[in-house]
């Protein structure tokens, strides 16, 4: 999908002895139906996600980017770029002073309330919500739009979207895996029906477990999972090393994925931004998923 059908180009003219250009405004709709409007391609752009910021970098635009959050670590350039807080608590001061004529915003992740304190203060907002992986590219393509870097964006786009078509069609007819995947053990969290990641366990040909929950990140009880009974468990922590809660399920040995030794870990940084490393992360899940068909007893 591309997002032509939402951009448009306004244009206004004032009228006498002779007609003059009199203003050119750049129109979009973003992910919530907000109308935002911008004089020019933005050049000082603020990103309140760390998935926000490395996606700008892959649109081109990184070096329009005066401000961003917490955990903003990739690519390494992001780490030097001024923070404003964390992602769910903004520094409504430290924006302004900043002098952004564009802050990007993430639905699901920010404070909205803050979001609207930005608005109120004059500032031009742009809230996107990537649901799926397809998302990604349309989101690299937007912000092409949005800092005037069209022809890298459009190309970091087209890349990811045939990685995207290479790996789906790798793993469109495999046998279904269903799968339980963690993102924390206290609560117990695990991913909805809405969330990016279970567009990636499709892809995969596995099953959500818990995809018929309509939250983002629902709060489930070992119970659940254990009724579930899931074939593989999925798990992320806090970085690349593997949590050590998730042999935490070692000792209820009914449950198939015990049984079959399909406790597995991927790295949240690239399966939990909504970035083109989703695919790096993406590639990792199927590999993990045929692991667990590799485990299947011979018929």
């Amino acid at each position: 999908m591309k997002f032509g059908h939402f951009f448009r180009l306004t244009v206004g003219f004032a009228v006498g002895a002779t007609t003059q250009l009199a203003y050119a405004d750049l129109v979009f709709k973003d992910d919530t139906g907000q109308e935002i409007r911008l004089k020019a391609p933005a050049k000082r752009i603020i990103t309140l996600a760390p998935h926000a910021a490395e996606s700008l970098f892959a649109a081109g635009a990184g070096d329009h980017l005066v401000g961003t959050v917490d955990y903003s670590d990739y690519p390494p350039a992001a780490r030097k770029v001024p923070r404003v807080g964390g992602y769910s608590r903004i520094d409504l001061e430290a924006v302004a002073a900043l002098k952004p004529d564009l802050v990007l915003a993430w639905e699901s992740g920010n404070n909205m309330t803050q979001v609207d304190k930005l608005r109120a203060l004059g500032l031009t907002v742009y809230v996107s919500q990537p649901n799926t992986i397809e998302h990604v590219a349309d989101q690299l393509e937007r912000m092409g739009q949005l800092a005037g870097t069209e022809a890298a964006a459009n190309a970091a786009a087209d890349r990811f979207r045939k990685r995207l078509a290479a790996i789906r069609a790798a793993n469109a007819s495999k046998p279904k895996v269903r799968v339980f995947y963690q993102i924390w053990k206290t609560p117990l969290m695990t991913v909805g029906g809405p969330q990016i990641i279970s567009d990636a366990i499709k892809l995969c040909s596995g099953d959500n477990v818990f995809g018929h929950l309509g939250k983002m990140a629902p709060t489930v009880s070992v119970e659940a999972v254990l009724e579930a009974d899931p074939e593989a468990i999925v798990a992320t922590g806090m970085g690349d090393a593997k949590p050590e809660w998730l042999h935490d399920w070692d000792k209820w040995t009914r449950m198939t994925a015990v049984k079959r030794d399909n406790l597995f870990h991927i790295n949240p940084d690239i399966m939990q931004r909504h970035t083109p490393r989703i695919l790096d992360g993406t590639e990792k899940l199927c590999a993990h998923l045929d692991v667990a068909r590799s485990h299947r007893p011979a018929k």
